[in-house]
C-alpha cells in the first residue's frame, strides 16, 4: 500500500490540510462536496506512477473556513495560488462533482494551468436538460446513500470517509454541506458565465467521466461541458451512479490511465 500522509500547511495565506500518497508525476485531486472520502482502491492502483496531492477544501474537516471565499470562482482562484506556491507548474487534475466545478473555473481563468483535466460527474454548468439535484434538501444519510446506484454491490461504499459514521463524522458532513451551500447556493452549483469563459480553452486535454445512473448530475451537465469544450472526450460508465470510481473501479481506472498517458 502507498505511503499516505496528511499535513497541515501554511499556504496561500492560510492553513490547509493536504493529503499526499503515491510516487511519480503529480496528480492533483479535488474531492466532492462531502469532503475527502479516504484513500480508495483507484488511488492505490495509480500510486506506483502518480503522486496524489489532495487538498481538503477550506471549511471542510481540518481546513479552516476562509470567509473571503464567497463562490466557486473565488475558490478556484485560491487553489490557483496554492498550485503556484507548491510549484506544481502545469499539473494534471482529477476532480469530482463540486470539485470539478472548481477545476473548470480554474481552467476558464487560466487555460495554461492544467495539462490533463478529468471531470467526474461534473457540476458547474447549467444542464442542457434536467437539473442538478438539491442535495442540501436531503438528509445526510439519504444524500450519501444516493451517491451510488447500488451500495450493496459497492464494497468500498462502507469504507468512504473512514467507515463507521460517528457523530464527529456527521458534524464534518454537515460542515461540508453548509460550506457548499454558502458558496454554491444561488444559482445552485453552477455559474451562468462559466460556459462562455470556457469557450476557446483548447490547450487542456479534457476527459468527462459520467455514471449513467448518476442521480445528482444529469447527462445535461455533461452535454453542457461538451458544448463549451468541444474537444472534451466522454466516457460513460453503465450501471454506475455519482461515484463511478468506487462503483465500477476497473472501467474508471482504465479510462483514467489511458487518458493521462495521452
Amino acid at each position: 500500500m502507498a505511503n499516505v500522509t496528511e499535513t497541515i500547511e501554511k499556504i496561500a495565506g492560510a492553513e490547509l490540510a493536504i493529503v499526499r500518497g503515491g510516487s511519480g508525476k503529480p496528480l492533483l485531486m479535488f474531492h466532492d462536496e462531502l469532503g475527502y472520502p479516504g484513500w480508495m482502491g483507484w488511488n492505490e492502483a495509480l500510486s506506483s506512477e502518480r503522486q496524489f496531492i489532495i487538498p481538503r477544501q477550506p471549511g471542510f474537516d481540518k481546513s479552516p473556513r476562509q470567509d473571503w471565499i464567497r463562490n466557486f470562482r473565488d475558490l478556484g482562484g485560491y487553489y490557483a495560488r496554492v498550485i503556484r506556491e507548491l510549484k506544481l507548474g502545469r499539473v494534471d487534475v482529477v476532480a469530482f462533482s463540486g470539485g470539478a466545478f472548481i477545476a473548470a473555473e480554474m481552467a476558464a481563468s487560466d487555460p495554461d494551468i492544467f495539462d490533463h483535466m478529468v471531470l467526474v460527474g461534473p457540476m458547474g454548468l447549467k444542464p442542457e436538460t434536467g437539473f442538478i439535484a438539491d442535495f442540501i434538501a436531503m438528509s445526510m444519510r439519504t444524500h450519501l446513500r444516493a451517491t451510488v446506484a447500488n451500495p450493496f454491490e459497492t464494497p468500498e461504499f462502507t469504507k468512504i470517509y473512514g467507515g463507521e459514521m460517528t457523530p464527529e463524522q456527521f458534524e464534518y458532513f454537515e460542515d461540508a454541506r453548509a460550506e457548499t451551500a454558502r458558496i454554491g447556493w444561488e444559482p445552485f452549483m453552477y455559474n451562468p458565465s462559466l460556459p462562455y469563459l470556457l469557450q476557446g480553452v483548447t490547450d487542456i486535454k479534457t476527459l468527462l467521466i459520467w455514471g449513467a445512473k448518476d442521480r445528482f448530475t444529469p447527462r445535461g451537465c455533461v452535454e453542457a461541458y461538451q458544448k463549451a469544450i468541444p474537444s472534451a472526450k466522454l466516457v460513460e460508465i453503465p450501471d454506475a451512479g455519482h461515484r463511478p470510481e468506487i462503483e465500477k473501479p476497473e472501467a474508471f481506472i482504465a479510462a483514467l490511465k489511458q487518458f493521462l498517458a495521452s
